[in-house]
């Protein structure tokens, strides 16, 4: 596997220790995006993104300097995963809804966005990362189905592994 790091904002812990899951099965480097820096995504070639969202679909409040960082740097010919966390339960209406920032910062940087994964399974209304009929990337309720979020990791990877 090419160098890969995972980075993630969280304010409560949940996207972290979902974070140091995916890192651990992955066997690479996790950074909080408080410490993300142009020489970190310049060395890497694999930026795995994870956010948690927050009030009406907002980014975790560290993603804002680390989308800057993002947005600043040249991303074409690196390949970028997204995951995000949210309360599907209690914000229906903006399930997960941060991935869909990182995901247009991305893009627009010029990365090759893999892992979007099918809205089949999920229960929720509306959610801005939803593009073409699945998620951008990743999206769990480690809140209200944290017996489904291992399952949903292991087949992620899976699917994105060989593009990594």
């Amino acid at each position: 596997m090419k160098k890969t790091i995972v980075v993630y904002g969280s304010s409560t812990g949940t996207c972290e220790a979902i974070a140091q899951k995916i890192a651990n099965k992955l066997g690479v480097e996790c950074i909080n995006v408080a410490d993300l820096s142009a020489d970190i995504v310049a060395d890497a070639e694999n930026l795995l993104l994870g956010t948690s969202t927050w009030g009406a679909g907002e980014l975790q409040d560290d993603w804002y300097d680390g989308i800057d960082v993002l947005k600043s740097a040249d991303l074409s010919g690196k390949t970028v995963a997204l995951f995000g966390c949210g309360d599907a339960e209690s914000y229906p209406d903006t399930f997960c809804g941060a991935m869909a920032e990182l995901y247009q910062a991305v893009e627009s940087a010029g990365a090759t966005v893999v892992g979007a994964v099918s809205t089949d399974g999920y229960t929720f209304d509306d959610s801005e990362a939803v593009v073409n009929g699945q998620f951008v990337g990743l999206a769990l309720d480690d809140v209200n189905e944290y017996d489904k979020t291992d399952d949903r990791i292991a087949s992620w990877l899976e699917s994105i592994q060989q593009q990594l």
